[in-house]
């Protein structure tokens, strides 16, 4: 980086914080306007911001690792978190579902959904207490890639006995915290916004690049990681590189971190069945977060439609990132795939350029960073202290606990990070096996009415510990195994603890089935409703459950076909675009056409 680099970059900073200050009186209305915008925010906006949020330089660090090493095998890997798969589930149901309880947090809706007695403050306390514990790992994975990724540019050296990626993750989180503490859910939408537009036109300024100067050799090297902590060189094909059908088999060589997916076909059916579940679960952090901050379930639609949208163009930048490290000499010239990222940055971007392409990424990830911090913090103060702890807080003490549990949340991720080797060794944990653990109870929720908040609680508090008993004593399993440890530990409690406990009262029970609508085991509770209401709901449900069948292709094919242009292959990409379109055209008809509708209980 030269001096005019430092300049952009430093313009680019001062205009961030610039953003979140403006946005800081508009927060001090309160914890509802602190961390959900007062429900005011545009669906464009909101959509916008995920999209920025989504697009992490650590996650694409990673990405961009697995598809220089695998080719385009390494993009059904990512089925696993990376793909956000998930974004098909909330822009047909799962998101309006969530919109409708009008809550403020994941742990405030279980008062909805269970009620306010011992239950409720159970399930409400244990949503809370795990949701904190996931947002620091999840600050600790944004502390270690950032680290990586700007450490890199600025050369920071080691001092205090601390290595150099961890003062460069510090400076990260300290430009982040600045307005994230100051202005609330206002200042992350607003700033996401404008950083959305940098990051954006760093995408279209490297694709460009890639596909006008770049092309792929016939045949080439790459590396992958062993475990010893060295790099192997293997080499591959272009045919076999930019191939969109993955092959039932990997050949990564045996004691390389990658040897986990040599049974490819079998872990890619799993990732599948592990988003679809989370799915059909909903979800968590600063993703429900936009849906609770939606102003209707249009909005809810709308916002996930551009998100998704907007999202796709991630994966064209990865491969034209990776087409560039491999054209440029691949695996005899990087030797560590997740740093492919910053050596194309210093390689190919003239100066000037350069600042703003490092500007560009550290957007995308300070974005993950303000939406993760935020909304983590709301679980401190909305479902522990102001709960159980204070209930009758003022606003002025509610922003002030607001602001401290943000800094307590990033100061715990950020020296847990010292702990970590790598990113995919802490995006793995997040999402095998913590994800497992809270999964089940999470998709039991929405669809059986006699899971009650004991065996919510009882199920993720033994899910949540299973994941830390894994991390610390079997770290070197695979990860569907860890996975399968720790939701199976969840199911087993949660159904014990349902079954020793009483239901949940059935008002509570009937006011939670007629505002969210769910589809599933519900019928001791459809029995008291009118039959034009259920007839209605039936219906409702089974036209997003078509709706789904296209969404979920739709989003995969568009990832794909995207990344097929980058690389030229246009016979992909020629069938790709006739399945784009068929399931356009599905959606049209079975979900965009019926946004505006809503079932309204007698």
């Amino acid at each position: 980086m030269t001096v005019i680099d430092y300049i952009v970059l430093a313009v680019y900073i001062l205009m961030v914080v610039l953003v979140g200050f403006v946005m800081q009186w508009r927060a001090k209305h309160g914890i509802e306007a602190y961390f959900l915008g007062q429900r005011s925010l545009p669906w464009w906006a909101l959509g916008a911001s995920g999209m920025a949020s989504n697009l992490d330089v650590t996650g694409t660090m990673i990405n961009t690792a697995f598809i220089f090493a695998l080719g385009i095998s390494g993009f059904f890997i990512e089925i696993r978190g990376g793909v956000v798969l998930v974004m098909g589930f909330l822009m047909v149901f799962m998101g309006k579902w969530n919109r409708r309880s009008q809550v403020m947090t994941l742990a405030e809706w279980m008062h909805f959904r269970f009620g306010s007695g011992k239950e409720g403050n159970l399930a409400r306390l244990i949503a809370a207490v795990t949701s904190l514990i996931t947002t620091t790992a999840m600050v600790t994975y944004f502390a270690v890639g950032s680290g990586k990724f700007i450490g890199e540019f600025l050369g920071i050296p080691d001092f205090w006995g601390m290595p150099s990626q961890f003062w460069a993750s510090s400076l990260m989180i300290v430009l982040a915290m600045i307005y994230t503490v100051a202005s609330g859910l206002y200042g992350v939408v607003w700033t996401d916004v404008f950083q959305g537009f940098l990051i954006f036109g760093v995408i279209v300024y490297i694709c460009f690049i890639s596909v006008t100067q770049y092309a792929l050799p016939e045949s080439f090297s790459v590396s992958v990681p062993m475990r010893d902590a060295t790099f192997q060189t293997i080499e591959t094909t272009r045919d076999a590189w930019t191939n969109i059908v993955p092959n039932w088999r990997l050949d990564m060589p045996e004691g390389s971190e990658y040897s986990i997916y040599n049974l490819f076909g079998i872990a890619i059916l799993f990732y599948f069945f592990r988003t679809v579940t989370e799915g059909c679960g909903g979800t968590q952090g600063y993703m429900l977060q936009r849906y609770l901050a939606a102003r209707s379930d249009r909005d809810a639609g709308l916002l996930s439609l551009l998100w998704t949208t907007l999202l796709a163009f991630r994966w064209p930048f990865i491969a034209a990132v990776a087409i560039i490290a491999i054209a440029k000499g691949g695996g005899n010239t990087v030797e560590d795939p997740e740093m492919v990222l910053p050596y194309v940055i210093n390689s190919i971007i003239p100066i000037g350029i350069k600042g703003l392409v490092v500007a560009g990424l550290m957007a995308a990830a300070m974005s993950t960073f303000d939406s993760t911090v935020n909304a983590g913090a709301s679980y401190w103060v909305r479902d522990i202290y102001q709960a159980f702890i204070n209930p009758q807080a003022d606003n002025k003490q509610l922003l002030r606990h607001s602001r401290w549990a943000s800094v307590v949340i990033v100061l715990t991720g950020l020296f847990c990070s010292l702990l970590i080797r790598n990113i995919n060794d802490i995006w793995g944990w997040l999402t095998m096996s913590i994800g497992g653990g809270l999964l089940i109870p999470l998709l039991i929720r929405w669809y059986w009415w006699r899971l009650n908040g004991y065996g919510f609680a009882i199920g993720m508090g033994a899910g949540m510990i299973a994941a830390l008993v894994q991390k610390m004593f079997f770290g070197g399993i695979p990860e569907y195994a860890a996975f399968l440890f720790s939701a199976s530990i969840s199911f087993i409690f949660l159904v014990w603890g349902t079954y020793k406990t009483t239901p949940t009262e059935r008002p509570v029970l009937e006011n939670f089935y007629k505002v969210t609508r769910p589809c599933g085991f519900w019928r001791p509770i459809r029995e008291g409703l009118s039959t034009r209401f259920v007839q209605e709901l039936d219906a409702e449900n089974k036209r997003d459950f078509v709706a789904l069948l296209c969404a979920v292709p739709w989003q995969l094919v568009l990832f794909l076909m995207l990344m097929a242009a980058v690389m030229r292959r246009w016979d992909n990409f020629s069938i790709l675009f006739v399945l784009f379109a068929l399931f356009s055209c599905g959606l049209y008809f079975f979900w965009y056409r019926y946004l505006s509708s809503e079932v309204k209980a007698d």
